[in-house]
């Protein structure tokens, strides 16, 4: 898919072949806080995910599609659509590199690619993200789309016994 394709990144769906990147970042304690996951997955669990993943996003709710490096072919990471909600035409949006790849401009591309397919193959009118107050990088990647922060959770996430803001920015399509 063109919208999907972009000079250094291209986004496709999850295949079989994406089992062991999967385990390897759904089972990195470094990502749960965002992530919001407590405990480690098994190979089992996430080759079952990845054989239902097949499910459209109006029947599943989220979408979640693998970055891919165009000259190497190498996973560099997610990123997710979820809370999907046709009928008000909106949608949460979350990207994670894996940090090998970090700082390389794989993120932006990624997310431009996202909201345009979100807005041109979707139709949503708009697309949300949570970010912790204290993620900078996430904060300026958002921000450089042109996502607008509109609200504060406070001490919203519990993470080593303290607790977190979460700043709510959202990027309406007009």
């Amino acid at each position: 898919m063109k919208t999907l394709k972009g000079k250094s990144v291209y986004l496709r769906a999850l295949e079989p072949e994406d089992l062991e990147f999967l385990f390897q970042i759904e089972n990195n304690e470094n990502f749960w806080e965002v992530s919001h996951t407590n405990t480690p997955f098994s190979k089992y669990v996430l080759k079952q995910y990845l054989e239902n993943a097949l499910l459209d996003i109006f029947e599943a709710k989220q979408l979640r599609l693998m970055i891919i490096d165009t000259k190497t072919h190498k996973n560099l990471g997610l990123i997710d659509l979820f809370d999907f909600n046709p009928k008000h035409k909106r949608a949460g949006i979350g990207i994670l590199i894996d940090p090998e790849f970090q700082n390389k401009g794989f993120a932006s591309e990624s997310l431009e690619l996202l909201i345009k397919y979100t807005f041109s193959h979707l139709e949503l009118h708009q697309l949300y993200a949570n970010i912790t107050s204290d993620n900078a990088k996430s904060i300026k990647l958002f921000e450089s789309k042109n996502f607008t922060k509109v609200g504060v959770k406070k001490d919203w996430i519990s993470s080593q016994g303290n607790f977190k803001d979460e700043i709510l920015y959202q990027l309406i399509n007009d």
